[in-house]
């Protein structure tokens, strides 16, 4: 008996104990995990995962930044999917920017007065808001026009900033424009908010004095990089250190010989770290004869910057790319004597030029209009230069060289396939690496006069993209009574269709500037995984019986096989 009181007691105590300890194993857990946060994301494509210059951007905001996303109401399913990534993308920034990050969806179309309606879709406008129209199925199941604004307002402090969301390339279909919509999400919203954040802006230099594009031909450009960057036109031919303040540079078009003290002026920058954007035509071509109907000549164009060129990696080649897939150019087609009629027709010296997948300056734009571009080759055997194409003509093009005669009565000519076999010529390339000097080893002293300057031979890491035609970055003038009027930049008035020239060139230059690595948030891929459709329409009865009559029947099996085990065990 006192034995079995004494093990009653010990059981007793060591169930106490056991509970203590499960209690304090409790505490432990709740305790570690209150004050030890981790996410994981187990997602193949790591769609949850923010980049590290992403975090430090968020991490770093001392203010709150208010963000109104117009993504709300009844929308199509594609839309209603990229809010939902919009909102888990929103929480993620919450992760790491906490309540400095305050965000609201907002339905533009909320309100049942027309009027209203109208009121607020022009403010979104006004404020740089891109609408877009949508069909969709309504209640009775007819087609319903709908205008969304796939966008956000961003303020921070006194400013705010207009995202659009919204990737519209008209060669893809509304699938892979929302996928490729949802793929940028994360820079799109970044890159406004580094916008409208930061205090101490990059410089950004157009060069002047050799005949390149004036302000209005770079207008549109001008106004759009002026968000990003301050921006100053330089002439470069007195002062060795006069490019010293900018962080990039860009040469749109000379059409004049650089004197060698320009050139040493660049080449020096480029040493000492520089970014430079060249748009470098080696071929000159009179439009305003071709739009009289007359015959014009294509002529080589020497502006004195091919061994520099050359020695940086590239060659410039004196020649033109002829392409099928082709912008128009406006044709009169009016009888003689009669008013003026001008027909598009399609132009074989206006490639739209290719922008592939592979680079985050050219990840998911549009085609980019050029006119007359020539091949870019890559030379050179220095391997601390890494060279990659940006921009190519199709695969049904063709190299014609220089001098060339051309008229609009080529537009009569029957277009031959087979003799457009020499596919896809770069027309732009970036460099990056360790550049060597083109005044290695010539004398310098006449170009450094008294300034104490020290030359180098050999640059630091640093980079630059070369392009062989000017007319991507060159918008349309018009001169009009009430002034001049600028046209956006790939903005085609004959197709009304915009070209993704901006958006190249906007890339380009964050991508020369950046060093942080925001512009490689472009470089991700979130996997489409769209139904078949046409397997859907045509196994449609199939599997509505899986999901609903085989569900049922399982749980009948398996009520009748518990029954039975139930009887044959007790019976």
């Amino acid at each position: 008996m006192v034995k079995l009181i004494t093990m009653k007691k010990n059981l007793r105590k060591e169930n106490i104990i056991h509970l203590i300890i499960v209690l304090v194993i409790i505490l432990l857990v709740n305790y570690i995990s209150s004050n030890a946060y981790f996410r994981l994301d187990l997602t193949s494509d790591k769609r949850y995962t923010l980049s590290d210059a992403s975090v430090s951007i968020l991490d770093s905001l001392d203010d709150y930044v208010y963000i109104e996303i117009y993504l709300d109401g009844d929308m199509p399913i594609g839309f209603q999917r990229m809010k939902k990534s919009t909102k888990e993308l929103m929480e993620e920034f919450r992760v790491v920017a906490g309540k400095n990050i305050q965000y609201q969806f907002v339905n533009p179309a909320k309100s049942n007065n027309q009027s209203e309606r109208n009121a607020i879709f022009q403010d979104l406008f006004d404020r740089g808001l891109k609408p877009t129209n949508v069909k969709d199925r309504d209640e009775e199941g007819g087609l319903a026009e709908k205008i969304l604004f796939p966008g956000a307002i961003i303020t921070y402090k006194e400013n705010e900033t207009p995202v659009n969301l919204l990737v519209n390339n008209p060669g893809f279909s509304a699938d892979v424009n929302l996928n490729k919509s949802i793929q940028t999400l994360e820079y799109e919203f970044i890159n406004a908010i580094r916008k409208i954040t930061t205090s101490k802006r990059k410089k950004v230099a157009f060069i002047e004095g050799q005949g390149e594009l004036d302000e209005y031909n770079t207008g549109d450009i001008t106004r759009a990089l002026n968000e990003f960057y301050d921006i100053d036109r330089v002439t470069i031919k007195d002062y060795v250190n006069i490019l010293d303040p900018y962080d990039v540079v860009i040469i749109a078009g000379p059409a004049e010989p650089y004197t060698e003290k320009s050139k040493f002026i660049l080449d020096q920058y480029i040493m000492n770290g520089g970014k430079v954007l060249w748009f470098v035509e080696s071929v000159r071509v009179s439009m305003d004869s071709l739009s009289t109907g007359s015959s014009t000549f294509v002529f080589y164009n020497d502006v004195n910057l091919n061994d520099q060129l050359f020695r940086y990696g590239v060659r410039v080649n004196p020649n033109v790319i002829q392409d099928i897939n082709c912008a128009v150019i406006p044709v009169n087609t009016a009888i003689a004597g009669t008013q003026a009629k001008f027909t598009p027709a399609p132009w074989l010296y206006f490639p739209l030029l290719v922008a592939p997948d592979n680079n985050p300056v050219t990840r998911n734009l549009n085609m980019i209009k050029s006119e007359f571009p020539a091949l870019i080759d890559t030379v050179g055997n220095n391997e601390e230069i890494k060279k990659q194409s940006l921009l190519f003509s199709s695969v049904n093009s063709r190299v014609l060289n220089v001098p060339l005669l051309v008229n609009l009565e080529q537009l009569k000519e029957q277009v031959d396939p087979s003799t457009f076999n020499q596919p896809f010529n770069s027309v732009a390339v970036s460099l990056k690496g360790n550049f060597e000097s083109v005044f290695k080893n010539r004398s310098v002293n006449s170009f450094i006069s008294d300034t104490e300057f020290e030359f180098k031979e050999k640059s630091i890491s640093t980079r630059m993209i070369v392009v062989s035609d000017v007319d991507i970055i060159r918008n349309d003038v018009r001169h009009r009574p009430d002034g001049v009027f600028i046209s956006p930049l790939g903005f085609d008035r004959y197709t009304q269709q915009t070209y993704g020239n901006k958006d190249f060139v906007m890339n380009a230059v964050h991508y020369l500037v950046d060093e942080s690595g925001i512009l490689n948030i472009r470089s991700r891929e979130i996997k489409l995984r769209i139904l078949d459709k046409a397997r859907v329409k045509d196994e449609r009865v199939k599997w509505q019986l899986i999901n609903t009559v085989f569900p049922v029947l399982l749980v009948i099996l398996f009520g009748v096989l518990l029954t039975f085990l139930r009887k044959r065990k007790y019976a």
